[in-house]
């Protein structure tokens, strides 16, 4: 069975961000998926500090959360990446988790990560859809060197208050359909 894993990389609870990554997952789970969400903010993840021994293909040094999410990663097959945009790029937390996936370098990790989906939820406060394109193509650089495919986007601009998006009904539709739509697809 299909499996979706949700990473929200938003400080804030029941807002934007959560709120579109939750639209994608229900989409999901109508058509019958296991589907899971983390909230990155409950969760200790360090820094990546260049240590490389993940290149070498042994488990990460730092002894925090993200190791447990390695397995939840690696289990899914479709990955939905949620951040809201802070000062022009993802938000810290969501960074430092990205930074992490270096771990998937080497060849004997690689092949854990190569070919699974991403889709990217980004809430920003800007009307200017700019604004969250250049944060989408942080995310759309990364899956292209991991190998890992884009299933979609949704950018939700004019949206900074907490709940704002649920005024934003085509969007939510839209994400729906999106989880929906990457449910039924084939692997």
């Amino acid at each position: 069975m299909k499996r979706f894993l949700g990473i929200i990389g938003s400080p804030r609870r029941n807002a934007n961000t959560q709120i579109l990554v939750a639209k994608i997952l229900q989409g999901a789970a109508y058509e019958g998926v296991l589907t899971e969400a983390t909230f990155l903010a409950d969760l200790d993840i360090n820094e990546c500090d260049g240590c490389h021994v993940c290149w070498k293909g042994k488990p990460c040094a730092k002894k925090d959360d993200m190791n447990e999410l390695y397995p939840k990663i690696m289990a899914a097959d479709i990955l939905v990446f949620g951040t809201p945009v802070y000062w022009y790029g993802p938000t810290a937390i969501m960074k430092a988790f990205i930074d992490r996936f270096v771990y998937f370098n080497c060849p004997e990790n690689r092949k854990k990560i190569r070919g699974k989906t991403a889709v990217i939820a980004i809430p920003f406060e800007e009307q200017n859809t700019e604004t969250g394109e250049f944060v989408a193509a942080f995310f759309e650089k990364c899956f292209a060197y991991l190998e890992i495919k884009p299933g979609g986007k949704i950018l939700a601009p004019g949206v900074g208050a907490r709940g704002e998006v649920l005024k934003k009904q085509k969007l939510l539709d839209q994400a729906h359909e999106l989880g929906r739509r990457l449910a039924r697809e084939k692997i």
